[in-house]
């Protein structure tokens, strides 16, 4: 258990993501959360109303294994392998710059400020969330993937628009917290 609970180095993660995808462009799969989504309607029979969802969601099965997967762990690591709710640890350059932007030293592993029931169920959080969460999903559906299926899967299937889509997303993040994050709060 030790070995399991001590921090490990950074680059294992990238080490793991490129042997996944190795092994799914071997197999002719492509890695992507969003596309759960799509699956999960056409399960429902999404499909009998819309063309979009009319589709062999059962060679997705895989995919929908892997969400699972997320969820399960996620909940394994927080339960039996962490030592309880403990602040992210940060340079104290970022937390300056968090302060600059309205935010407090981290407390947990999110800003209370952005994700807590407070800040969700206030007027501004609710709306935060909403417009950010239909931006995202717009984004997504626009740019026919998520985060994770281009800048993972599309960058390492060396495909275009991904690499397109994946400047994108950092130029909105460099907007947004530039730009709009200022103006909000």
């Amino acid at each position: 258990m030790e070995f399991i609970m001590q921090p490990w180095p950074w680059w294992f993660s990238g080490v793991v993501i490129s042997f996944i995808m190795f092994i799914l462009l071997f197999f002719g799969k492509s890695f992507g959360f969003s596309a759960n989504l799509r699956t999960i309607c056409a399960i429902g029979g999404a499909g009998k109303k819309v063309k979009f969802f009319d589709f062999d969601w059962k060679k997705q099965v895989w995919n929908l294994v892997f969400l699972v997967g997320a969820i399960i762990g996620g909940f394994i690591a927080k339960e039996f392998l962490s030592d309880g709710d403990y602040a992210v640890q940060i340079s104290e350059a970022t937390v300056r710059d968090l302060g600059a932007l309205g935010f407090a030293a981290p407390t947990s592993m999110q800003p209370g400020e952005l994700f807590s029931l407070t800040s969700a169920f206030s007027v501004k959080g609710f709306l935060i969330l909403a417009i950010g969460g239909l931006l995202v999903g717009f984004g997504a559906r626009y740019a026919g993937g998520c985060t994770s299926g281009h800048a993972i899967s599309g960058i390492s299937d060396l495909q275009v628009p991904s690499m397109i889509a994946v400047v994108g997303f950092f130029i909105g993040g460099l907007v947004m917290t530039f730009g709009i994050f200022p103006l909000i709060f």
